[in-house]
């Protein structure tokens, strides 16, 4: 055998091994995410609640409490998540939203919310109906360069 043919063998075994590995550490990742939603449908509760704010912040700016911020797990304390400032009975509380519903929450409006602990799964409206958000598609950054430069040069935009 010649040293190519090793070569490949060699590196086609490392991408087995490494399908493998992504294989059962997804399997594992799927129970925990599975026996995670089955403890937030365990203690959920329905709630009015008044919106105050929404804004996507890091952990440690949201306001949590620091057993949340300690119970995070390293990698996820530098990213955003989409937080909620709501008036619940007499207190106002942060809560943590859900990414699907955070378009659809309304700020300044009393709503009744599904509750978990201090993570909001689900919102609906008191009185009237709640804003549904326009699908927007992401454009890819050859897209939106290209819009940019269409604009400066005054040029109509191709769709």
């Amino acid at each position: 055998m010649n040293t190519w043919t090793v070569v490949l063998l060699v590196i086609l075994a490392v991408l087995i091994i490494a399908v493998a590995v992504l294989y059962f550490l997804g399997k594992r990742m799927q129970k925990k995410q599975a026996e995670q939603e089955q403890q937030i449908e365990a203690h959920k509760q329905n709630v009015n609640m008044l919106i105050i704010d929404k804004k996507k912040m890091k952990l440690k700016e949201a306001g949590l409490p620091q057993a949340v911020i300690d119970n995070t797990p390293r990698l996820m304390r530098g990213s955003k998540l989409p937080i909620v400032k709501a008036k619940i009975g007499p207190q106002i509380m942060t809560l943590v939203c859900d990414e699907k519903i955070f378009d659809m929450v309304p700020v300044k409006r009393e709503v009744k919310a599904t509750v978990s602990g201090i993570y909001l799964t689900s919102v609906r409206a008191v009185r009237g109906s709640l804003p549904q958000p326009e699908n927007k598609k992401k454009k890819s950054w050859l897209k939106r360069n290209v819009e940019k430069l269409q604009e400066k040069a005054g040029a109509k935009p191709v769709k």
